[in-house]
């Protein structure tokens, strides 16, 4: 699975973070995210400790635990549904969507 470049990481291979570790670490101390890559693959990342914050979406892709949107575009509002009394049984409310008599409770 190819993972979307995350925006604002700085991706390197392994090679060039083994040439210089502690410069990477450094970058990832000031606020920096750094993605290592495989073959060209995210395959880990290093990132500032932020013990009190919730991942988001861009640490969850980093993470390769979700998949970003294909689609930009938003949905639009629900449509408003009719709200059905409380006293009408589910088997009410399919006959009268099929066109069919009301049936009487307790009996076939």
């Amino acid at each position: 699975m190819q993972l979307d470049a995350v925006p604002g990481a700085t991706h390197l291979g392994v090679r060039d973070l083994r040439a210089d570790l502690a410069a990477h670490v450094r970058r990832a101390e000031a606020g920096e995210r750094v993605i290592v890559t495989v073959d060209g693959r995210p395959a880990a990342q290093i990132a500032p400790i932020s013990p009190d914050s919730t991942p988001d979406l861009d640490d969850l892709a980093a993470a390769g635990l979700v998949r970003r949107p294909l689609r930009s575009d938003r949905p639009g509002p629900p449509q408003d549904l009719p709200l059905l009394p409380v006293d009408v049984s589910i088997d009410q409310v399919l006959a009268d969507l099929r066109g069919e008599p009301p049936r009487r409770r307790g009996g076939l």
